[in-house]
Formats: structure tokens, C-alpha cells, sequence
């Protein structure tokens, strides 16, 4: 995940164009790009924009379905998707990364420290930890 910065002025303009809290800075960019949007939007009840169901969102970051994640602990590899809405590991849904983290360790730990993902038909894994908002 790539990081810019912009001024205030640019950052009131793109918050005022989002028109709920489900559309990112980066749709509003996307979309003033004329680039294809990242996940499918439909229309429900007339106006208000869904997102696809099989895609989890956490802490306003929307991992589409089928979304792989993995993470290293104590010598192996432990690997995890998004299905129907929610991080699953080992047929056991969890609404965050870190309480599927304290699954795996025992521990109290940071789930967003502890998972990499990589996007369906994508080929490099990056750390989710950039990508949580404030």
C-alpha cells in the first residue's frame, strides 16, 4: 500500500465528496480518475450503496471475498480468508484481526502487526498494518 500526502484544503475536498462512510478517499480518487472502481457497489433502497456481502470490512478497510492471509508464529505458517463477510481460519469466523491472532498465539496481540494479505488473482503479499485508518 502506497502512502501520499496531500494539503488540507485537498483532503476537505475528497471527505466532502464521499457521500457516506462506506465510500473511501480512495473511491472519490478512483472515481475522479476515471478508474474502474475496486469492489462491485449496488444500489439499495433507491440511493444507499452496499458493498459486495462477501467482502469484510474492518476498521473501514474493505477486504473483498476470497482475500488470503497469512502470518508467521512460533516456526509455521498460518493462513486465512475472507468468506461470506469475515476472516476465516479453520472454518471459525472472526470480525478482526487480532481477535483471529489471539486464536492462533493465546495472547493479547496487535492483528494488524500480526497478518499479511494478498488480493484474489494477485501475487504479493503486504502487511494490513498501513492499511487501518485513524
Amino acid at each position: 500500500m502506497h502512502t501520499i500526502e496531500v494539503d488540507f484544503d485537498v483532503f476537505k475536498a475528497l471527505t466532502l465528496r464521499r457521500p457516506n462512510e462506506h465510500v473511501t478517499e480512495n473511491d472519490v480518487l478512483r472515481e475522479l480518475l476515471d478508474l474502474p472502481a475496486r469492489l462491485a457497489i449496488k444500489e439499495v433502497n433507491g440511493n444507499e450503496p452496499e458493498r459486495n456481502k462477501g467482502a469484510w470490512i474492518t476498521k473501514g478497510v474493505t477486504f473483498p471475498e476470497r482475500t488470503e492471509f497469512r502470518a508467521h508464529y512460533k516456526g509455521r505458517t498460518y493462513l486465512a480468508r475472507v468468506i461470506d463477510g469475515a476472516l476465516v481460519i479453520n472454518n471459525e469466523s472472526f470480525d478482526s484481526p487480532s481477535a483471529a491472532a489471539m486464536k492462533i498465539t493465546g495472547n493479547h496481540v496487535n492483528g494488524w502487526n500480526f497478518w499479511e494479505y494478498r488480493l484474489p488473482n494477485q501475487g504479493s503479499w503486504q502487511s494490513i498494518k498501513g492499511l487501518r485508518r485513524a
